[in-house]
């Protein structure tokens, strides 16, 4: 018996509608079973086509034509080029051409590290793709600020941009969103280091349901800028990096702390002149919101700050205060007094040359749900010294004496 028959002999494309037909395909989990959905017969194969809503594909712009024919209601289009291809450009701009023409419901387009890309391949874009939500064109380093206006003048409605290390960006790409998306969220852009207090200012004055903004390594921002930001963006803002933002500082942080009290994640690591007063206020103030917080070569915060931390953010479950040798065991004494046990997943202290073995043993006493525990180049803590001590971690806890607890560990990354 065929397989598109029933039992009673009847073809099943004979008895089902095309749409009975996506109502099964909508039923299978899988992308394979999905596949396999459209090699039974070229009906199906159009039906499993026109209803596919996202696709990643590597082509040129024969390719391009067919793969438009084929998923007209493609939403979704990833063209990104692997790092590990940096000899090879990727998109170009006469594929960029045909994707504006092609798929012209597209909602999101990812663009990372294709070196071929030019501010003409980006004015198309603009031109023709007015739906687009979402736009992703880290590590395109041809691009300047007169492609991504054309973007920010003609897809009104976007909610992401994404433009790291995109370094021929300036302020003026900043003052563009202002005007014209007023919808943005999110933004990254790390290592545009031409972005300076006037542009965060301006893209504070103009999109303000900012939730996420990540400008780190942008060492031409300061307090100015981040604490403009923080008050127009108060009731939306969940997550700022400021990574080696070095000209950040206190006043950039009471700023959020009297502001933000929705933030979950702030990165702060390199910001050298941030202070155990800020941080306490910023504990205080977020400590019902507050997740993770990367601070890092913060050399003078001390064991005050993240007694504070922890005592206060219930909720809290990344900390990284790698480098920050002014802490010791004192910053985690008397942690179960009341009997709190704290939901802390991920505690990064390399360096911290004064914690002993006995802050250690504090850490695993009270963070009963500790998967991740950094504690490399900590002269005191030692694989041996905590088995001579008979500590004893959590099952599902990773500990790194020595070894590579990588930064780019997708388990570490998720937390900030």
């Amino acid at each position: 018996m065929s397989v598109a028959s029933s039992r009673s002999g009847a073809l099943i494309n004979d008895v089902l509608t095309d749409d009975e037909l996506r109502a099964v395909l909508a039923r299978l989990g899988p992308e394979a079973e999905r596949d396999v959905f459209g090699l039974v017969c070229r009906r199906w194969l159009r039906i499993q086509s026109s209803d596919r809503w996202r696709l990643r594909a590597r082509a040129g712009p024969d390719m391009l034509r067919r793969l438009a024919a084929r998923f007209p209601g493609i939403l979704e289009l990833d063209l990104s080029q692997s790092p590990s291809r940096s000899f090879y450009p990727g998109v170009i701009d006469d594929d960029l051409d045909v994707v504006a023409g092609g798929f012209r419901n597209l909602r999101v387009l990812a663009l990372q590290n294709c070196k071929g890309v030019t501010d003409v391949g980006m004015v198309k874009i603009g031109d023709r793709l007015p739906s687009l939500q979402s736009l992703d064109v880290s590590q395109c380093r041809k691009l300047s600020d007169k492609g991504l206006k054309a973007v920010a003048l003609g897809c009104k409605n976007m909610r992401q941009m994404v433009i790291t290390g995109c370094r021929l960006i300036t302020d003026k790409l900043l003052i563009a969103l202002s005007k014209s998306c007023l919808h943005l969220e999110n933004l990254g852009a790390a290592g545009c280091n031409n972005i300076t207090d006037s542009g965060i200012i301006g893209l504070a004055d103009g999109c303000r349901k900012m939730k996420s903004l990540d400008i780190s390594k942008c060492n031409k921002v300061g307090d100015p800028g981040v604490c403009k930001f923080a008050e127009v963006s108060s009731s939306s803002l969940v997550a700022l990096k400021l990574l080696d933002c070095n000209k950040v500082g206190d006043k950039s942080i009471h700023a959020l702390a009297n502001f933000c009290h929705h933030l979950e994640t702030l990165v702060i690591g390199g910001c050298r002149d941030v202070t155990d007063e800020s941080i306490e206020a910023l504990a205080l103030a977020c400590c019902s919101n507050l997740k993770s917080l990367r601070m890092d070569w913060c050399l003078k915060i001390t064991d005050s700050s993240l007694r504070s931390l922890l005592s206060k953010c219930k909720l809290l479950v990344a900390i990284d205060v790698g480098c920050c040798d002014q802490i010791t065991d004192a910053a985690f004494q008397d942690m179960d007094a009341s009997g709190f046990q704290s939901e802390l997943r991920l505690l990064k202290m390399s360096s911290c040359v004064r914690l002993t073995v006995a802050g250690v043993r504090n850490v695993i006493e009270s963070c009963k749900a500790l998967e991740h525990l950094d504690v490399r180049s900590c002269p005191h803590v030692t694989r041996q010294s905590c088995e001579q001590a008979g500590l004893q971690f959590p099952d599902r806890c990773k500990v790194n004496f020595e070894g590579s607890l990588s930064e780019s560990d997708p388990s570490v990354d998720i937390f900030f």
